[in-house]
């Protein structure tokens, strides 16, 4: 794993959609095609915000995942993530997208949900996966203990309470009783199974995960530490959020 450190947000999210919207022209100009996982929450805002407008990107020829989605929310409510990427994202994009793939959350069974998007991914190896690091050190919603094992694309999984108290911190829900205690998530495996991650985590919250991760033991209990192994993977971190970095690490990762 790669780390580039800026001074700011917006420096951050220009830089990870720069080096997105490059490994998604790679893909179209070697195979015709690209296939995409985009994350959520407001680590994403400025990163998504720069990758809908870079220049040369074909999205007719994109398909898109989404990475994760609350059990038994709807569409409509302001918490969904399938409500989001559409707002944010889709809507905004230059052309329509080839496809686009969302968690359905609503389901009531989530299990079919995960088995009928599991084979759908399976025949999509994905190019690029646009992931960010929660409070807690999970990424998707693989909270500690993360599942390293299954081999599953996509499984139901239950939120310990810091994730829930990031997503009541963050404004999605009045209040923590009302954040949903199981999510939709795609699995660990599955993720790594991107040819490229570019994971952006900006923010002093966040601070102490992107330690853990980067200098942390690598363990279930640190989610997000597995990406240090994938071959192309880069971490965009803010100043706020690579504080809690040694300095030899900052030192070597700065821009």
């Amino acid at each position: 794993m790669t780390v580039q450190i800026y001074s700011t947000v917006e420096q951050m999210g220009v830089a990870a959609a720069a080096r997105g919207a490059e490994k998604i022209r790679e893909a179209i100009a070697a195979r015709g095609q690209a296939n995409i996982i985009i994350a959520t929450g407001a680590s994403q805002f400025s990163m998504l915000q720069n990758l809908i407008k870079a220049p040369g990107l074909d999205w007719t020829k994109v398909t898109m995942f989404h990475l994760d989605e609350y059990v038994g929310v709807e569409e409509s409510h302001p918490a969904s993530f399938r409500k989001y990427i559409k707002e944010r994202f889709v809507a905004n994009l230059p052309a329509p997208l080839k496809a686009a793939y969302y968690v359905n959350g609503s389901n009531p069974n989530p299990q079919q949900a995960c088995d009928e998007l599991g084979k759908i991914i399976a025949r999509h190896p994905i190019d690029v996966c646009f992931i960010g690091i929660g409070e807690n050190g999970h990424i998707a919603f693989n909270d500690p203990p993360a599942d390293f094992e299954t081999e599953a694309a996509y499984l139901v999984v239950n939120l310990d309470e810091p994730c829930r108290k990031q997503q009541l911190g963050e404004g999605w829900f009045p209040t923590l009783e009302d954040v949903p205690k199981q999510a939709i998530s795609m699995a660990v495996r599955q993720i790594l199974k991107s040819k490229a991650i570019i994971n952006t985590v900006p923010d002093s919250r966040k601070a102490h995960a992107v330690k853990i991760t980067i200098e942390g033991e690598l363990c279930p209990n640190h989610p997000a530490s597995v990406i240090r192994f994938h071959p192309d993977c880069v971490t965009y971190l803010d100043a706020a959020s690579a504080a809690g970095l040694s300095k030899i690490t900052k030192d070597l990762c700065a821009r």
